[in-house]
C-alpha cells in the first residue's frame, strides 16, 4: 500500500493555468519530474525562481553559505501579520540576536524539564479522544497547543486564553497557505487579506496578554520556571538586554507555530499510516504498553521503532513543504545564472520524495532507518527541520514530543482507516484536505 501523494499536473500547462493550480494546492501543482530532477526553473514576470534538489545546491545554500540566502521577502512578508519580527522570518544580525537569546532555552537538560509537559498533555489528550469514527486533525492539534501551552506559560489548554488562542489559530491556519499565489505578484494595497489580518490581529492581543502578565509575574518573583520565563529573562549575552514585551509576543506567535502546528500535523499523519499499516502499530503498541503510566526522558529511550515511524512520518509529510530564499548575489546553479533576488526554493516534500535518493520513494518505511544503505539518503535528502545554522532550535523538543504522544495516544486506543484516504495539501503546514478520518476503539491491554 502507498500512501496518499498529491496528484501531479501535466508536464506543459500555461502560466495562468499554473497560478490557479497554484492557488488552490502548491502541491499537486507541481510536475511529476521534480521528484526526479536536481534543479527546475521557474520564470514569472516579475523574479525568477530555482526549485534545488541537488544536495550540493542545497548545501550551499542551507549550510556553506547562509548568509547569502536570506529568507524569501515574498514569503515572509505573507506571514508578518502573525509572526512580525520574529526569528523565523529575520535574516542577519536581527536573527543572530534573537538566536542568542532563545538557543540557551532548549539546550542541554531543559529538554528533559519539559517531558512531564509533555506527558500531562499526552494523558490528557489520550482522556478527550472519542470513540468510533473521529477526526483526529483536530484532536492532534487539541494535543499539541496543550503541550505548548504547558511548556510556555505553564497553563493546560483547558484555561480560557489558551482555548481562545487554540481556536483562533485554527481559523488562521486553513486562511493562510506558507506561500501562495500573491508571491507571484508586485506589493499591493491589502496584500495580506481582511481574513488573514484579522485572525493574526486576534492571536497576537491574545498572546500580548499572557506576555503582560508573566513580566507582572517575572518582576513580583511568582513566575513559573517555564520556557516564557526563561526566554523573557534571558540576556543576549553580546549586549547584556533582554527580549521586550513586543519582541517576545512575535516569539511566542513563532513558538506557537512551530510548537503547535508542525507538531499537529505530523501526529495526525503518524495516527494515520499506523492506521493504514496494522502491523507496524501492533509494533509500536507493544513498545508502548512497556511505559510507565508518567514516562520520563529516559523511557523515550525504549521507543526505538516509535521513533523510527515518526521519522517516517516526517519523510512522508514534512510539515514545512517548501523553503524559500532569496540570493544576494548572481549564484551559478548547475550553469544556470540566478539573478540577485531569484527565489530559491527548498523542496522537503520533493527531497524527502526523491526517486534518484530514495528507495522505495513514496512507501511506508519505518525499518529504512536502521539499514546502512539509507545513511547517505538521510544525510542529503532529509531536512524536515532545515539545516545548517537556521535548524530549527526546537527540534530536539518536536522529536520528544512527537514520538512521546504517538505512543501513549497508540498504548490507549487502535486505529483503523475510514472512509477515502486523505489529501495531502500545503496551507501552513502539510494538512489533509477534507480532515484525517479514523476509527478508534480501546486498545484490549
Amino acid at each position: 500500500m502507498i500512501p496518499p501523494k498529491p496528484a501531479t499536473r501535466p508536464e506543459k500547462v500555461s502560466r495562468l493555468r499554473y497560478l490557479r493550480l497554484f492557488r488552490s494546492d502548491i502541491l499537486s501543482a507541481q510536475p511529476a519530474k521534480l521528484y526526479r530532477a536536481w534543479m527546475a526553473e521557474f520564470k514569472t514576470p516579475f523574479f525568477r525562481s530555482y526549485l534545488c534538489n541537488d544536495p550540493a545546491l542545497v548545501r550551499r545554500v542551507l549550510e556553506e553559505r547562509p548568509k547569502d540566502f536570506p529568507k524569501s521577502e515574498r514569503v515572509t512578508a505573507g506571514l508578518q501579520p502573525l509572526l512580525g519580527r520574529s526569528v523565523f522570518v529575520t535574516s542577519g544580525e536581527e536573527w543572530e540576536r534573537q538566536r542568542r537569546i532563545i538557543d540557551p532555552a532548549f539546550e542541554g537538560g531543559r529538554l528533559r524539564e519539559m517531558i512531564p509537559a509533555m506527558v500531562a498533555a499526552g494523558q490528557g489528550a489520550a482522556g478527550r479522544m472519542p470513540l468510533g469514527v473521529v477526526e483526529v486533525e483536530e484532536q492532534a492539534s487539541h494535543a499539541a497547543a496543550d503541550v505548548i501551552f504547558r511548556a510556555l506559560f505553564s497553563i493546560p489548554i483547558e484555561s480560557e486564553t489558551a482555548s481562545r488562542v487554540f481556536k483562533a489559530f485554527r481559523k488562521h491556519q486553513r486562511a493562510q497557505p506558507i506561500l501562495n499565489v500573491r508571491a507571484f505578484l508586485p506589493r499591493l494595497p491589502g496584500f495580506h487579506g481582511r481574513k488573514v489580518k484579522n485572525t493574526a490581529m486576534a492571536i497576537r492581543a491574545l498572546i500580548k496578554d499572557m506576555v503582560d502578565e508573566r513580566v507582572a509575574q517575572i518582576a513580583a518573583g511568582t513566575a513559573p520556571d517555564d520556557l516564557a520565563t526563561r526566554i523573557i529573562t534571558t540576556p543576549d549575552p553580546l549586549t547584556g538586554e533582554c527580549f521586550t514585551p513586543a519582541e517576545m509576543v512575535d516569539q511566542v506567535a513563532i513558538f506557537f507555530l512551530a510548537g503547535h502546528e508542525t507538531s499537529a500535523a505530523v501526529l495526525a499523519w503518524g495516527l494515520y499510516l499506523l492506521a493504514i499499516f496494522p502491523d507496524a502499530q501492533a509494533k509500536v503498541a507493544a513498545e508502548a504498553l512497556t511505559l510507565p503510566e508518567n514516562p520520563t526522558m529516559s523511557d523515550l529511550s525504549k521507543l526505538r521503532f516509535t521513533r523510527d515511524v515518526f521519522r517516517e512520518t516526517l519523510r512522508l509529510y514534512p510539515p514545512v513543504a517548501m523553503m524559500v530564499r532569496q540570493n544576494v548575489q548572481t549564484e551559478d546553479f548547475r550553469g544556470r545564472q540566478a539573478p540577485v533576488g531569484s527565489q530559491v526554493v527548498l523542496s522537503p516534500w520533493h527531497l524527502h520524495r526523491h526517486e534518484r535518493m530514495w528507495d522505495n520513494p513514496d512507501g511506508f518505511d519505518p525499518d529504512r532507518w536502521t539499514r546502512d544503505e539509507n545513511k547517505q539518503s538521510a544525510r542529503d535528502a532529509y531536512l524536515p527541520f532545515s539545516a545548517g545554522p537556521r535548524v530549527c532550535t526546537g527540534a530536539g523538543f518536536a522529536m520528544a514530543e512527537g514520538v512521546l504522544l504517538l505512543a501513549m495516544l497508540i498504548r490507549s486506543f487502535q486505529f483503523a482507516p475510514e472512509g477515502p484516504p486523505p489529501v495531502p495539501v500545503a496551507n501552513l503546514t502539510v494538512r489533509s484536505r477534507a480532515g484525517i478520518w479514523l476509527r478508534v476503539a480501546p486498545r484490549s491491554k
